[in-house]
């Protein structure tokens, strides 16, 4: 039987640090794009991340020359479609009181989570679509309709005219 690593074994937890201080910053940046929660103010991010390097920390040893880095994105892209997906059927707790305010905040959750796969992380349409366990063509319809919608947002309403304010719609 193979010993059971503990917390104590300096040289994991020396190159488990490494690793975060390499990768930490990018997957915090990752994550609050994900959230699409403003940089200075990202605690679902943060949230996110940290259980994402919890994990990839229990799977350390059994990583066996995967990337570690790939472990912690797929880790996050999970945990954040699992948490949208229960934040739009009906959450068990409260949502939190802050809004999306980031640049990708006019895209959905879904959107979002292609959009960044795709562009910020780089990883191609194929294993984003495996990652995310959708057809390929889904992915590129995801990722053309949330491109579409970052560079062409929506008008802000027509500024009122001669004292008479703008009907909303």
């Amino acid at each position: 039987m193979r010993p059971r690593h503990t917390s104590d074994d300096p040289a994991r937890a020396r190159e488990f640090a490494a690793y975060v201080a390499g990768a930490g910053g990018r997957l915090l940046h990752t994550a609050t794009l994900l959230t699409a929660e403003a940089r200075n103010d990202n605690p679902r991010a943060r949230r996110l991340v940290t259980l994402a390097l919890a994990h990839t920390y229990a799977c350390w040893d059994r990583l066996h020359g995967e990337d570690p880095y790939d472990h912690t994105r797929q880790d996050l892209a999970a945990r954040f479609a699992h948490g949208a997906w229960h934040q739009h059927v009906g959450p068990l707790r409260p949502r939190s009181r802050s809004r999306p305010t980031g640049p990708l905040a006019a895209l959905t959750p879904q959107e979002r989570l292609v959009l960044v796969i795709r562009l910020y992380e780089g990883v191609d349409g194929e294993r984003t679509a495996a990652l995310l366990g959708l057809p390929v063509e889904r992915v590129r319809t995801i990722f053309n309709r949330a491109m579409a919608t970052v560079l062409r947002p929506a008008r802000p309403p027509a500024p009122a005219v001669g004292g008479v304010e703008a009907v909303p719609s």
